[in-house]
């Protein structure tokens, strides 16, 4: 079998990128209905979220190759659980959005280097080793944590709007987009801003959806907000299992 028939991992196409952008606005909306709107606060929120991660990531590792579904499962229960982690951090440590975006991207950076120095590269696709798939899913839940920590503090520090912050942080992925086109800057390294930024860009618009309309919001409330994005999703995996089958088919 070829290393890609082995791999577990989503392909680095226009269609993960989608589908991240909506996970991400998922993970906020619905880290805010568990914590907010259900007032269960952001510890039982944490345990909630984690364990639904915990079974997430179970089954993943436990397939033998790229399932869509159990995949973006686990893409939506880190982004989940990052809202959560990011506003425990804040609201119930009190460390602040800028403390706890430096104790993210420090864990982030850790796992890369660990990652890095066994394997030799961070190439994302694909992957079919165990523990670089643990390297990968660490990686990826402190990056969604750490996006979910930058997008709150966009608006909390800097005042900006949840859709300035939107506008803001798609700019950042527009200028990835850029320079992975027009530069020789290492795609790895340009995967890995784009994917951090992608969560904030998510988790602005999540609040853009869900706030009140006198903070800048559409008022849709975060139940409301989720449904749509889980709405969008399965349209989104439909694609995503449609581009599988014509690619096994080759």
């Amino acid at each position: 079998m070829t290393a890609e028939q082995l791999n577990k991992v989503a392909k680095i196409t226009l269609i993960f990128w989608l589908m991240k952008i909506v996970a991400t606005t998922l993970g906020e909306t619905l880290g805010d209905f568990i914590a907010m709107t259900l007032n269960l606060g952001y510890t039982v929120g944490i345990g909630i979220t984690f364990l639904f991660f915990f079974i997430a990531l179970f089954a993943q590792l436990s397939v033998t190759k790229y399932i869509p579904v159990v995949y973006w499962l686990v893409i939506i229960s880190t982004t989940t659980l990052g809202t959560e982690i990011s506003d425990f951090i804040d609201r119930s440590l009190h460390w602040g959005y800028a403390t706890g975006s430096l104790v993210l991207i420090s864990g982030l950076i850790l796992t890369l280097f660990l990652w890095f120095r066994k394997y030799k590269n961070l190439e994302v696709f694909p992957i079919a080793d165990r523990q670089k798939e643990f390297y990968y899913w660490t990686a990826i839940l402190f990056s969604n944590s750490l996006g979910t920590a930058f997008g709150d503090f966009l608006g909390d520090n800097l005042g900006l709007s949840y859709l300035h912050g939107a506008l803001v942080t798609g700019g950042i992925i527009l200028i990835v987009v850029a320079l992975h086109y027009l530069t020789k800057i290492n795609q790895v390294i340009l995967f890995w801003v784009a994917f951090i930024f992608t969560r904030p860009f998510g988790a602005t618009f999540g609040d853009y959806l869900t706030k009140p309309l006198e903070s800048g919001g559409l008022h849709l409330g975060t139940l409301y907000a989720s449904l749509v994005a889980v709405g969008v999703m399965i349209i989104l995996l439909f694609i995503a299992y449609r581009q599988q089958r014509l690619n096994e088919h080759i």
